[in-house]
């Protein structure tokens, strides 16, 4: 059964969403504020987290921050209907996902099963090694599936589940490009919408991570209006 943290101040939002994910099987905690989620994730993290932006004490950003320096577990951000910057900017920092208040508690269901999923084939034991699974090798880049681990240059880099599948997409076939829509069918279930933006936003993260201090990580090309590839150094 897998554990989610429900993240939010209202406490309608805590209660409803709460009851409508023990329905469909989850494990749920709830917190009405980042700084509890915080105390409670270092004793037990989740498998996945469901995180308001605007809290008392600690806010969802600062909350996100903190776990990504521990962990790259799946996390989801309920925002305002008008906080596009807010949606941008917890995307740059980790975030996988976001939905939009009000929001459909079927469309958040599908949402966290989708990224779950993605989980589950990333971490998973017993998976089959396919072109998928097994260890690939694109130059400075090393790509480990099963454990979840990249290496660029001989460096470890944590990715979250969406930025690790968007960049394995791209570094399967050098040289190939691949769509905003072929990204977004590689790293979003087929019933969860996102647009353009969302995908660039993954991308400009991923770069980011990948930087060092003698690189700024032009292995994934932008062609304006068309997508992204991967040149393989």
């Amino acid at each position: 059964m897998s554990k989610i943290a429900l993240v939010d101040d209202d406490r309608n939002i805590l209660t409803s969403v709460s009851m409508t994910l023990e329905a469909e099987g989850f494990d749920v905690s709830t917190y009405n504020d980042g700084q509890a989620a915080l105390d409670a994730f270092n004793k037990q993290m989740p498998d996945m987290a469901v995180l308001d932006i605007k809290m008392p004490r600690m806010d969802g950003m600062d909350l996100l921050q903190r776990l990504r320096q521990k962990s790259s577990m799946p996390v989801i951000f309920l925002t305002s209907k008008d906080d596009e910057i807010d949606e941008v900017l917890g995307l740059r920092m980790g975030a996988d996902d976001y939905v939009k208040k009000p929001f459909s508690q079927r469309l958040l269901v599908e949402r966290i099963r989708a990224l779950l999923r993605r989980q589950d084939a990333i971490s998973g034991e017993t998976i089959e090694e396919t072109e998928d699974t097994k260890i690939m090798v694109r130059g400075e880049l090393t790509m480990d599936p099963l454990r979840h681990a990249v290496k660029w240059k001989g460096n470890d880099v944590s990715l979250t589940v969406t930025e690790f599948l968007l960049l394995q997409a791209l570094a399967q076939r050098p040289g190939f490009v691949k769509s905003r829509d072929q990204l977004m069918d590689v790293a979003y279930d087929d019933q969860v919408y996102v647009d353009d933006r969302t995908i660039d936003s993954h991308i400009k993260r991923l770069r980011k991570k990948m930087r060092t201090a003698d690189d700024n990580f032009s292995a994934i090309e932008t062609l304006y209006g068309i997508g992204y590839r991967y040149n393989e150094e």
